[in-house]
């Protein structure tokens, strides 16, 4: 592989070096990589191969309209969704699942083992098998054989329509920044010394930590700590608020937490964590809460608090494109930056930072450097409707608008709230933690937004994505035939009771004298 400059932070290595991890990294940093010829002029050079950029770059050499395609990385493709997020991550949530129910079992007449086993070992040689499986989706050799030019290494602008990478200079017409963002290091002191882990290693590990600390309650923070938690690790959850998940509905975050709990997680919450010492019991963190100060003794700790933009090392300033070194490349609604011939997707420009949020820019920015100039219109970040999920056990979905944010946008909403414990399926299930809201403009059935907690929220919540997508709006959600039971099933008990509400006392004396005459 051709030389090229050093990485402007570290990127982990991929460990154990096993066969599946082997097959991995031959797909996504493939050692005997030849990176090619440089053609005379790209119409689109894309630096970033995770979600934005591979969907960016599969999307324009996918049109067959003849268009020089280029895509630079320089750590894996696939970026973190597939290398170190979601995939991993499902993974271990799937068999972190399979020990819980073991271990409730007894209500559903089956009755548990004296102790649930688990070999930590085999649930991540599990992961690495089914992460190397789906590699060659993301690998340099398919993006090859798309017809993209694939680079392996650093890229940075040079001066406006140059790109280098290594000692090779690429010449654009239009560039995309997909580059993404990275977990942010938390200021407290000794915690460098100790060591920590982020989200870039902790899928490394081949045996479970006996002691787990895990500082952020957001979401990251919450699935990993549940999944710890039920993979055998004792967790405590260092958190800042005064309970978990504060960007999310407040019912939603109520009930995450007292999973947590249950699951046996010890919170720390309205935390300030002061230092980390090495000490011959373990990693020892002292911190205050109040007026008080406390200590706790971890084998490892678990950095999951806030992401930061991978800006640096591209030298955009030889090309005017705006960027902060907290909230990444300034982009407008196109997602164009300040120089109009670049854009920029994903993590690296947005607030949403999810992997099908990533998808959906990468559309938005493939129809805006290759159609627009063709008179067929630009699409806008701020047309989306945005679902996204935490995955924790329940799990925690929305779409739109919570109660909060229409107060603030000065909205009046009304809101339908559907509990679990009211259907059927979820009764069944032994399921019945969680609920169904969906808020509407008042006087109107059309749907402003909707938080659903349940086992499989991620998976209901597409319905009333659906919906407002399309307009589409309660009365004809509540036409919609579910298959009984399902839990999705609550979605129509929420509809339905929107039309009751169309019910005055005015109209039901109307429609009885109707009754009483037909």
């Amino acid at each position: 592989m051709n030389s090229t400059p050093p990485l402007a932070f570290d990127a982990a290595p991929v460990t154990p070096l096993d066969a599946a991890n082997q097959t991995l990294l031959s797909h996504v940093s493939p050692q005997d990589w030849q990176n090619p010829t440089p053609a005379g002029c790209y119409d689109l050079v894309v630096i970033g191969a995770g979600t934005a950029g591979l969907v960016v770059a599969a999307g324009a050499a996918g049109l067959d309209l003849g268009l020089k395609v280029a895509l630079i990385e320089r750590h894996l493709m696939g970026g973190d969704c597939l290398n170190v997020g979601c995939i991993p991550s499902k993974c271990l949530i799937r068999s972190g699942r399979v020990a819980a129910d073991m271990r409730q079992s007894l209500p559903f007449g089956v009755q548990p083992p004296a102790e649930v086993a688990v070999d930590f070992g085999s649930v991540m040689a599990r992961m690495r098998q089914l992460r190397a499986g789906i590699s060659h989706h993301d690998s340099a050799q398919r993006f090859q054989g798309l017809g993209v030019d694939v680079f392996l290494g650093g890229g940075q602008f040079l001066q406006p329509g140059q790109i280098q990478v290594g000692s090779q200079v690429l010449a654009y017409k239009k560039a995309v920044i997909a580059t993404g963002a990275r977990a942010v290091r938390p200021n407290i002191p000794g915690l460098d010394q100790a060591g920590y882990l982020t989200n870039e290693t902790v899928f490394n590990l081949t045996e479970a930590p006996r002691r787990l600390a895990v500082i952020g309650g957001g979401p990251i923070g919450c699935e990993l700590a549940q999944v710890f938690q039920r993979l055998g690790s004792q967790v405590v959850l260092f958190h800042r608020g005064n309970h978990v998940l504060h960007k999310e509905d407040a019912d939603a975050a109520a009930l995450v937490q007292g999973a947590l709990v249950r699951d046996g997680v010890e919170l720390v919450l309205q935390c300030q964590l002061q230092q980390v010492e090495v000490t011959p019991e373990g990693k020892r963190l002292t911190y205050s809460s109040g007026e008080n100060t406390g200590t706790i003794v971890v084998d490892e700790i678990l950095a999951g608090a806030g992401r930061a933009p991978n800006v640096e090392g591209l030298n955009l300033e030889a090309v005017g494109v705006q960027y902060d070194r907290r909230r990444g490349v300034v982009v407008n609604d196109y997602l164009q930056t300040s120089n109009p011939q670049i854009y920029a997707a994903g993590d690296i420009c947005m607030d949403w930072k999810f992997t099908h949020a990533a998808d959906a820019a990468a559309r938005i920015v493939l129809k805006n450097t290759l159609f627009s100039p063709w008179g067929l219109g630009r699409a806008r970040l701020s047309d989306l409707v945005m679902p996204w999920a935490t995955y924790t056990d329940p799990e925690v979905a929305q779409v739109g608008l919570s109660e909060q944010d229409a107060r603030h946008q000065g909205i009046a909403v009304d809101t339908i709230y559907i509990d679990m414990a009211k259907v059927d399926r979820a009764i069944a299930d032994g399921e019945t933690e969680g609920f169904v809201k969906i808020h509407h403009k008042r006087g109107s059935d059309q749907i402003l937004g909707a938080t659903i907690v349940a086992r499989h929220g991620g998976d209901m919540i597409s319905e009333i994505t659906t919906a407002m997508v399309h307009n589409l709006g309660l009365s004809k959600l509540s036409s919609v035939i579910h298959p009984y039971p399902t839990q999705a099933e609550a979605i129509k008990k929420a509809a339905d009771a929107y039309r009751r509400t169309l019910l005055t006392p005015k109209t039901k004396k109307f429609l009885k004298l109707l009754t009483r005459f037909s």
